[in-house]
C-alpha cells in the first residue's frame, strides 16, 4: 500500500462522510403527513439552509417559513426565507432572526404543522436573551463557554437557561400546532435536545444544574446572568410538559453514519478501517495524546490493529484557551498529535469539522504526519510554543497543510483519521 497518497485518501474519506450527511439524500425519508392547515418551516444551524432547500424539493404541498444559518452558509430557497448571522459569537442579525422565528410560529392552530430543521451551530445563531438580559450578556456567556473547555452538553445546558427560545421554548410557542423536528446531529451520542440547545426539543436539565456547571468549569459570567440563573425566570420546560405532547423528533444524519461511510470508502481502496468511537469528547490535546499512542503501537507492534490500517474517530473535542493564537479544535488536535508522532515513520493524520469550518478561520482542519513537527522547527517555528499559545492554525498555515474545502452544507461533528502504513 506504499502507493497510497495520504492527502488524496483523507480528502476522499471526508467527502464520503459529508455526502452521507447530505440533507438532500436523507430528508425525504422523514417527511411528516401533510396537515389540514398551514405548513410552517423553521430552522437554525450551519446546515439549516441546505436542509430547507432539500425539504422544499421533497415536500408535496404548500409551505412557508424561515431558517437562520451562519454567514456564508446560505442556500437558494424558493419559499423559505434564509437569514445569515454570526457564529460562534452571536450578533444582532441572529437576535433579529430568533425574534422572527418566534413570530413565525405565533397564532397557529391545531390543524397547522411546524417542521423544525435543526443542525449544529444554532446555539450561537439564535441569541434570544431571557428576562432582563441583553444581547451583550448572551455574547459574554458564549465567549465564556467557548473559553472554558467544557463539553458541548454542559455548554448547552447553560445556554438554554439564559434564552427565550432554546430548551424547547420555540416549540412551546408554536402550540397548539404539532411540531416535527428533523435533526442533523453534531452531538456525541446524538441527543437531539442538545443540538443547537434544543429550540424545539426540551431536556431534563434545570437551572440548578446550570449553576453547578458554571461553578465546576469556573466560568466568569456577568452578574446579571448569574442573578438570572438564580431566579425562577431561568426555569425551562421539561420533557413531560403537556405542550410537547404529540410532537416528533427524528435524527436524520449523524456522526455514526458518516464514520461508517468513511470506513467504507477506505475499504474500497483495499485498506482495513476501524472506528474507535463516534462520541469522543475531552481536551483536544489530551485526545490527541491517546490517538498518537495508538498509532505508535500499531506502527511498532501491529497491535491492536495490523498495518496498513485507517483508524477513524468522531465526536467533539474542546479547547481551553490559554493563548491568543488562531485555530480550532481540529488543528489543535493535529498539532498535539504531530508532537506525539514526531519522527515516527509511516503515520499520517487528518482532522476536520464536517461543516467545513474549524473555529473562526476558513479551514475545516489540516493534515499532519511524523515530519510535521520537524518541518516547523526547520522553518524557525516552535511547535510546542505554538500549541501552548493555541496557535495551531498558524502552524499548519506555515506548513501549507491546512484543509480548506469550504462550507459543506451539513454538520455532523468532527472526522479524525490516521493512516498507519
Amino acid at each position: 500500500m506504499s502507493d497510497i497518497e495520504p492527502r488524496r485518501l483523507f480528502t476522499g474519506l471526508y467527502e464520503a462522510a459529508v455526502a452521507a450527511a447530505d440533507p438532500a439524500r436523507v430528508i425525504g425519508r422523514f417527511l411528516p403527513a401533510r396537515p389540514k392547515g398551514r405548513t410552517i418551516v423553521i430552522g437554525a444551524g450551519k446546515g439549516s439552509a441546505q436542509m430547507a432547500r432539500a425539504f422544499e424539493d421533497a415536500w408535496d404541498g404548500p409551505l412557508e417559513g424561515l431558517v437562520v444559518t451562519r454567514y456564508g452558509y446560505g442556500a437558494p430557497c424558493r419559499r423559505i426565507g434564509v437569514i445569515e448571522a454570526a457564529h460562534p459569537v452571536p450578533d444582532a442579525a441572529g437576535l433579529a432572526g430568533a425574534q422572527r422565528l418566534l413570530q413565525a410560529v405565533s397564532g397557529l392552530t391545531a390543524d397547522d404543522l411546524v417542521v423544525a430543521l435543526i443542525s449544529g451551530g444554532g446555539s450561537a445563531l439564535l441569541p434570544a436573551p431571557a428576562g432582563r438580559l441583553t444581547l451583550d450578556d448572551e455574547i459574554a456567556v458564549n465567549r465564556a463557554l467557548l473559553a472554558s473547555g467544557a463539553p458541548i452538553s454542559a455548554m448547552n445546558a447553560i445556554r438554554k437557561h439564559v434564552s427565550a427560545i432554546k430548551g424547547g421554548r420555540l416549540a412551546a410557542a408554536a402550540r397548539p400546532a404539532r411540531v416535527v423536528t428533523l435533526v442533523v446531529s453534531d452531538i456525541p451520542g446524538d441527543v437531539a435536545a442538545l443540538v443547537s440547545s434544543g429550540p424545539t426539543v426540551p431536556d431534563g436539565s434545570t437551572r440548578a444544574d446550570a449553576l453547578r456547571l458554571v461553578e465546576a468549569w469556573r466560568m466568569d459570567l456577568p452578574p446579571a446572568v448569574m442573578a438570572h440563573l438564580a431566579s425562577s425566570e431561568a426555569d425551562a420546560p421539561l420533557p413531560d410538559d403537556p405542550r410537547f405532547a404529540g410532537n416528533e423528533v427524528h435524527v436524520i444524519a449523524s456522526a455514526a453514519v458518516s464514520l461508517d461511510a468513511a470506513a467504507a470508502a477506505a475499504r474500497a481502496q483495499g485498506l482495513q478501517a476501524v472506528i474507535l468511537s463516534d462520541a469522543i469528547e475531552g481536551e483536544a490535546r489530551g485526545v490527541a495524546g491517546v490517538h498518537a499512542a495508538i498509532a505508535r503501537e500499531v506502527a511498532a507492534r501491529d497491535r491492536p490493529f495490523r498495518r496498513p490500517v485507517v483508524i477513524l474517530s468522531g465526536g467533539e473535542t474542546t479547547v481551553t484557551l490559554r493563548g491568543a493564537g488562531k485555530g480550532g479544535r481540529n488543528t489543535e488536535f493535529l498539532l498535539a498529535l504531530a508532537l506525539g508522532i514526531d519522527g515516527v515513520d509511516g503515520i499520517s493524520a487528518f482532522a476536520a469539522d464536517t461543516d467545513g469550518i474549524d473555529g473562526s478561520q476558513d479551514n475545516a482542519g489540516a493534515f499532519c504526519d511524523g515530519t510535521s513537527a520537524a518541518r516547523l522547527r526547520a522553518a524557525g517555528r516552535d511547535p510546542r510554543g505554538l500549541l501552548a499559545a493555541n496557535d495551531a492554525w498558524s502552524a499548519f498555515d506555515a506548513l501549507g497543510d491546512l484543509f480548506v474545502p469550504g462550507p459543506s452544507g451539513t454538520n455532523v461533528n468532527d472526522l479524525r483519521a490516521m493512516l498507519v502504513r
